[in-house]
C-alpha cells in the first residue's frame, strides 16, 4: 500500500523525481521522493535563447552509424531488463542528427507494434502547460505569482500565506492528495471513476500543513489543482479550454489534448500497470485520468512533445513569437536545489544537469520530454507501462541510457528515493 501510494504521488509530479502522477514531475511524471544530497547547490540557469552557443565537443556526440548502434542496444537492454513491452525514443541533435526510433509493441493482446505516431497518456507533463497557462495571465496582468491561493480558493490550509509561486515551485507544504490513504483505496476500487478537482483537494485539506511556505521542495499534486482552478476562475473557461486555446494552438500541437473523461484518439498504445487494488499487472488504457487533473491528465504524441520541449524551455513558440515573456520565463528557469542530486526545480519545470522539462506517470504509462539549450538538443521518451524496475521509473532508466551515451556531459540520472516509493 505505501509502495503504491509513493508511485502515485510520482505519477503526476514525476520528472524524474517529480514527475509522476502515480506518481511524473516532473513529477510526477512521475518521481518519486528525491535522495537527499548534503552537497545540493543552486541549480539556477540563465534563460538560454535558441541560438545559445553549442556545448564543448566531449560533451556531446555525433549520431554516427556506430552511435545509433549504441542506442539500439541501450534502449533494447532497458527493455528487457525493466520488461517493458513497447518505447519510443526520439532525440534531435541539430547538425549532429537524430535518432527516432520505436521498440516493442503497443498492444501485448494482438502484437501491434509500437510505433512513433501512438497517443499516449503524459502524466506529469502535464504540469508545464496548466504553469504556462497560469503564467500567461501574469503576463496580462490578471494575476500575480505573489498573490495568496487564498485570495482565488477558499478552504486552503495556511491559504493566506502560500502563493502561487509556491505552488508552480512545488514548496507549499500542502500535503499530496495522491499519498492520502482514502484516495488510493477510492481511485484502486474503482479506476474508472471520476473525481472532480474539489473532491481531490478535500483529500488533502484533511491533513495539517506539513511545512511553512518556501521552506523547502516537496513535489505535491495538490498544488497544480489548486494552479488549474486559479486559471479557470481568472480566465473563465475551463482549464483545458483555455490550454488549448492559448498554449496548444499557438504552438502547433495538434495531437495533444485535455480530456474531459477517459476516452482516447483512435491511435494509441495501450497502457499496463501493476498500480492495482489486486497488485497484478493489468491493462489500465481506459481508467479515468480525471484524478490527475491539471496535474496530469493529458495526452500527446512524440512530435508534439519534441516541439514543446523546446518551446516550454525557451519560452519561444515555432514560429518566433513569444509563449511567455521573457522576464517571467527567466524566473520560471530559476531552479532552486530539490534534495535530488543534480536537479534543480523551478516553476513547473526541472532542471536535471542541463536538461529542462519534465517526466510523466500514471498508470499504464511514462514519459520524458527534456531539451539541453547549449546543445539545442530533444529528447522525448514514451512508454506503455508504469511498472518500476529495482525502485525506478524505466523512463528515467531509457533516459539515463540515451543520454549516457549521446549528451556524456549532462547524463540524465534522476535517482528517486527507495523509501518513499
Amino acid at each position: 500500500m505505501t509502495h503504491s501510494r509513493g508511485r502515485l504521488r510520482r505519477a503526476a509530479a514525476t520528472v524524474a523525481t517529480a514527475g509522476t502522477l502515480l506518481l511524473p514531475l516532473v513529477a510526477a511524471a512521475t518521481f518519486g521522493m528525491p535522495e537527499p544530497d548534503t552537497n545540493a547547490v543552486t541549480v539556477a540557469l540563465p534563460h538560454l535563447p535558441p541560438d545559445a552557443t553549442p556545448l564543448a565537443t566531449q560533451d556531446v556526440r555525433d549520431l554516427t552509424p556506430d552511435v545509433r548502434r549504441q542506442l539500439d542496444a541501450a534502449v533494447r537492454r532497458v527493455m528487457r531488463e525493466a520488461d517493458v513491452p513497447g518505447v519510443t525514443v526520439g532525440l534531435w541533435m541539430g547538425d549532429k542528427g537524430k535518432y527516432v526510433r520505436s521498440f516493442g509493441v503497443a498492444d501485448k493482446a494482438d502484437g501491434k507494434r509500437m510505433s512513433r505516431n501512438l497517443d499516449m497518456r503524459i502524466g506529469s507533463e502535464t504540469k508545464t502547460f496548466t504553469v504556462t497557462a497560469l503564467l500567461q495571465l501574469v503576463d496580462l496582468g490578471r494575476a500575480g505569482l505573489d498573490d495568496p491561493i487564498g485570495k482565488y480558493v477558499d478552504g486552503v490550509p495556511n491559504g493566506e500565506r502560500i502563493t502561487l509561486r509556491d505552488l508552480a515551485g512545488m514548496r507549499s507544504g500542502l500535503f499530496n492528495y495522491s499519498e492520502d490513504d482514502d484516495f488510493y483505496r477510492a481511485l484502486t476500487s474503482d479506476p474508472r471513476r471520476s473525481f472532480t478537482p474539489r473532491q481531490l483537494l478535500d483529500y488533502s485539506f484533511g491533513h495539517p500543513v506539513q511545512f511553512s511556505p518556501g521552506e523547502k521542495f516537496d513535489y505535491c499534486n495538490t498544488n497544480l489543482v489548486l494552479l488549474g482552478l486559479v486559471v479557470e476562475k481568472v480566465s473563465g473557461e475551463r482549464l483545458g479550454d483555455f490550454i488549448e486555446k492559448n498554449v496548444l494552438a499557438p504552438a502547433g500541437l495538434d495531437h495533444t489534448s485535455f480530456p474531459s473523461d477517459a476516452a482516447f484518439p483512435a491511435q494509441h498504445a495501450q497502457g499496463y500497470t501493476n498500480q492495482t487494488a489486486s497488485g497484478k499487472t493489468e491493462d489500465a488504457t481506459d481508467w479515468n485520468p480525471s484524478w490527475g487533473w491539471a496535474a496530469g491528465a493529458m495526452i500527446s504524441d512524440l512530435h508534439d512533445l519534441s516541439v514543446w520541449a523546446r518551446t516550454v524551455a525557451t519560452g519561444t513558440l515555432p514560429n518566433g513569437g513569444p509563449l511567455i515573456s521573457p522576464a517571467l520565463q527567466k524566473q520560471r528557469l530559476t531552479t532552486p536545489p530539490t534534495a535530488i542530486r543534480g536537479a534543480g526545480y523551478g516553476l513547473g519545470i526541472f532542471n536535471v544537469r542541463g536538461w529542462l522539462g519534465h517526466n510523466g506517470s500514471l498508470p499504464g504509462y511514462e514519459s520524458l520530454t527534456v531539451y539541453l539549450p547549449s546543445a539545442r538538443a530533444t529528447l522525448v521518451i514514451l512508454l506503455n507501462t508504469d511498472v518500476d524496475h529495482d525502485g525506478q521509473e524505466p523512463s528515467t532508466l531509457f533516459g539515463e541510457a540515451v543520454t549516457r551515451i549521446a549528451t556524456p556531459g549532462h547524463v540524465f540520472d534522476l535517482r528517486a528515493q527507495p523509501a518513499a516509493r
